[in-house]
C-alpha cells in the first residue's frame, strides 16, 4: 500500500506542476474554451489541462516497469489522449472521434480486454467494444461543470483501486491507476469552482478509456481468481460508473425526445438540471459526486458470500437513481422554453408515463419482487435462507400476479404521483392487504401452504406498502422542494392557521408569484408547530414585530377570530410599515352563464 500511496503522492505533485504550465501554454497560444450559449463557462478558460494528466500519467506508467497488460493500455491512452488534442486544438468532427475510439476500443478487445458478461466470445467481443467506447463518450459530456469530470473520475478510480489491491496487491496495473488518479487529482485543485483550466477533450477521452480499460481488468482479474460472483461481474462495472452511464442515457434519451441529435452540445445534463432544481453549481457537483460515492461502494460491496443483502441495496439504489431521472427530465433546459420560465416544468416523457400508466407497472414488477426476497431475507438467515429459497422461488410468480392485479382492481393505478395524499396511502394498504391474502388463498390451494411461513407475508406486506408509498409520495415531496426554493415574489405571513391551505392560498395569488415564510396564530398549543409545512412563527405581537422589520410584503388573515382593537393595530401597523394587508376569504356561489 505505501508504494501505491507513494506513487499516487509523486503524480500528484507532478501533475500540480504540469497544470499551471498547460495552462500559460494554452493562454499564450489562444487555446481556450470560446463562449457559446451551449456550454455553461461564462469567462473564457484554458483548455489543455488534460495534457497535463495524460503526460503525467503515461510517463510515470512507462516508469513503473514492464507488464504485458500494461503496454497496451499505455499505448492505447496516449493515443486517445492525441485524438483529445487534435479535437482541441483543430476541432475533429464527431464521426471521426467514433471511428477512432472503435479502433482503440478495437485494439484492446483484440489483446484479450474483455468484459466477461457472456460465454459467447463473439456477443461479449462486441459488448466490451460498446463498452469502451460508451464508457470513454460518457466522461467526453460529463465534463460539463467545474470539477464534474475529474471528481467523478477520482472517486471511481478509488474505488476500483481498492478492487485491484483486494485482488492483486501491488502490481503494475494497480500502480499505474495510483498514478492515473495523483495526475487527475493534480489537476482537480485547479479545475475546482471557479476552474482557471479545462481539461477538454483530451483529458475526458483520456480518463474515460482508462478506466473503461482498467474496469475490464478488474473484472478479468477477479473472475480469474473466483472472488467475484455472477452479480458482481454484471453490477459492479455498471456501479463503479454508474454517473458516467447515468448522466449519457439521460442526455440522449432526452435529446431525442425533444426532437434534438444526440450528438448536440447543450446545457441539458445531469449537473445543469440541479442548478435549475434551485441548487448551487458547486452544490450539484458534490451531489453527484456523492451518487458517485454511493455507487462505488455497492460495487466494491457486492461479492459472493456478501452479495445478497448488498444486491437488494444495489437494485433499490438503481431504482432510486431512475426516479432521479424522472425528475431531472421535468425540467425544462432547451432554447425552445418560453422566456423567463427556464425553470418551468416540461411535459415531455413524464406526461407520457402518467397517462399510459407504464412507468408505475414496470417500477412495481421491480418493487414487488425485491419486498417479497427482502421478506425471506429477514426472517431466514444463513442456511436457512438457502433451505427455503426454493419456496421463494415457486411462490414469487403468484405473489407478484395477486399484488399486480390487486393494485389495479383497488385503484392504485388511478392517482397522481405529485398529488399523492393520506386516503392514496389507505388504497395502496388495502391493495397489500388483498394481495397478501390472495397469494396465501392460492398457495393453500396449490401447495396446501406446506414449508411456507406467514411471518414472511407480514413482513412483506409492511416492505411492499413502505416501497410503494415511498416511491409515489416521493414527487410530491420533491415538488415542494422544488416550489420553496424556487418561490419568490411577494413575502407574505399567514395570520391564522384554522382551515390553512397552500393550495387555497396558491388560487388566491393566482399568477401572482408569492414566497410564503410561515403562519402567525395566537392559539398557545400552536406555538413551534408546523402548519402545511411552514413553522408557525409567533402570536400576534410577534406578527407586528415582523411587519416592522421589514421581512415581509403582505399579511393575510386566515382567522375571524380577531378583535376590532387587534384589527385596527395591524392596520395600521401595515399602513405604517407600507405592508398589504389582506384577508382571504373562499366562498361558494351559484353558476350563472353570464358570469
Amino acid at each position: 500500500m505505501i508504494v501505491l500511496v507513494a506513487y499516487f503522492g509523486l503524480a500528484l505533485v507532478v501533475s500540480m506542476i504540469l497544470t499551471p504550465v498547460c495552462r500559460r501554454i494554452a493562454r499564450r497560444a489562444g487555446f481556450v474554451a470560446p463562449l457559446k450559449d451551449d456550454r455553461w463557462h461564462r469567462t473564457p478558460t484554458a483548455l489543455f489541462g488534460g495534457i497535463a494528466i495524460a503526460s503525467t500519467s503515461i510517463g510515470l506508467g512507462i516508469v513503473v516497469g514492464p507488464d504485458t497488460r500494461l503496454w497496451p493500455l499505455l499505448g492505447a491512452g496516449a493515443a486517445m489522449a492525441l485524438v483529445g488534442v487534435f479535437d482541441d486544438v483543430l476541432t475533429v468532427k464527431p464521426s471521426t472521434k467514433l471511428v477512432m475510439q472503435i479502433s482503440l476500443a478495437s485494439v484492446l478487445v483484440f489483446l484479450d480486454y474483455r468484459l466477461g458478461w457472456t460465454d459467447s466470445l463473439a456477443l461479449d467481443a462486441m459488448l466490451t467494444l460498446l463498452w469502451v467506447v460508451g464508457i470513454t463518450n460518457s466522461f467526453n459530456l460529463l465534463d460539463n461543470m467545474d470539477g464534474l469530470c475529474a471528481g467523478i473520475a477520482l472517486i471511481a478510480g478509488t474505488f476500483l483501486l481498492g478492487t485491484l489491491y483486494a485482488h492483486t496487491g501491488v502490481s503494475p496495473i494497480s500502480m499505474y491507476l495510483a498514478v492515473l488518479l495523483g495526475a487527475t487529482a493534480g489537476f482537480l485543485v485547479y479545475n475546482i469552482h471557479p476552474a482557471t483550466i479545462f481539461m477538454g477533450d483530451t483529458g475526458s477521452l483520456f480518463l474515460g478509456f482508462n478506466l473503461a480499460a482498467l474496469t475490464l481488468l478488474a473484472t478479468s482479474i477477479g473472475t480469474r481468481s473466483g472472488t467475484s460472483g455472477v452479480l458482481s461481474v454484471v453490477a459492479g462495472p455498471v456501479l463503479l460508473l454508474l454517473i458516467p452511464i447515468f448522466d449519457t442515457t439521460l442526455v440522449t434519451v432526452m435529446r431525442i425526445l425533444a426532437g434534438r441529435r444526440p450528438s448536440q452540445g447543450g446545457r441539458d445534463h445531469s449537473s445543469h438540471r440541479l442548478v435549475a432544481f434551485g441548487l448551487p453549481e458547486s452544490t450539484a457537483v458534490a451531489t453527484l459526486w456523492v451518487l458517485a460515492i454511493i455507487g462505488g461502494g455497492l460495487a466494491v460491496l457486492i461479492r459472493p458470500g456478501g452479495e445478497n443483502w448488498f444486491g437488494i441495496v444495489a437494485l433499490t439504489f438503481v431504482l432510486a437513481m431512475i426516479i432521479f431521472a424522472v425528475y431531472l427530465a421535468k425540467i425544462r433546459v432547451y432554447e425552445n422554453a418560453p422566456e423567463g420560465n427556464t425553470r418551468a416544468i416540461t411535459p415531455l416523457v413524464v406526461d407520457f408515463m402518467y397517462k399510459r400508466r407504464v412507468a408505475e407497472v414496470l417500477l412495481d414488477l421491480c418493487l414487488i419482487p425485491l419486498a417479497y426476497y427482502s421478506a425471506y431475507r429477514l426472517r431466514f438467515e444463513g442456511g436457512a435462507f438457502f433451505a427455503n429459497y426454493p419456496y421463494f422461488l415457486n411462490s414469487l410468480p403468484v405473489v407478484l400476479t395477486a399484488q399486480m392485479l390487486s393494485l389495479f382492481v383497488m385503484g392504485g393505478y388511478r392517482g397522481t404521483w405529485r398529488h399523492f395524499g393520506i386516503m392514496d396511502a389507505v388504497v395502496f394498504a388495502k391493495s397489500v392487504a388483498l394481495g397478501a391474502t390472495v397469494s396465501i388463498l392460492a398457495m393453500v390451494f396449490a401447495y396446501n401452504f406446506a414449508s411456507y411461513s406467514r411471518a414472511v407475508f407480514v413482513i412483506y406486506s409492511a416492505l411492499v406498502l413502505l416501497l410503494l408509498c415511498g416511491t409515489r409520495a416521493s414527487f410530491r415531496l420533491v415538488g415542494e422542494f422544488i416550489n420553496r426554493r424556487q418561490a419568490g415574489g411577494l413575502r407574505c405571513v399567514v395570520y391564522g392557521t384554522s382551515g390553512a391551505s397552500l393550495a387555497t392560498l396558491r388560487e388566491a395569488f393566482g399568477q401572482q408569484p408569492f414566497k410564503l415564510l410561515g403562519f402567525v396564530d395566537d392559539d398557545p398549543s400552536q406555538m413551534n408547530a408546523r402548519v402545511s409545512g411552514y413553522p408557525v412563527l409567533g402570536n400576534f405581537s410577534r406578527l407586528l414585530s415582523i411587519i416592522e422589520s421589514g421581512e415581509i410584503d403582505r399579511v393575510v388573515m386566515n382567522t375571524k377570530l380577531i378583535d376590532l382593537d387587534k384589527i385596527q393595530r395591524l392596520h395600521a401597523r401595515c399602513d405604517a410599515c407600507g405592508v398589504e394587508l389582506m384577508i382571504l376569504h373562499v366562498h361558494l356561489k351559484p353558476f350563472t352563464l353570464a358570469s
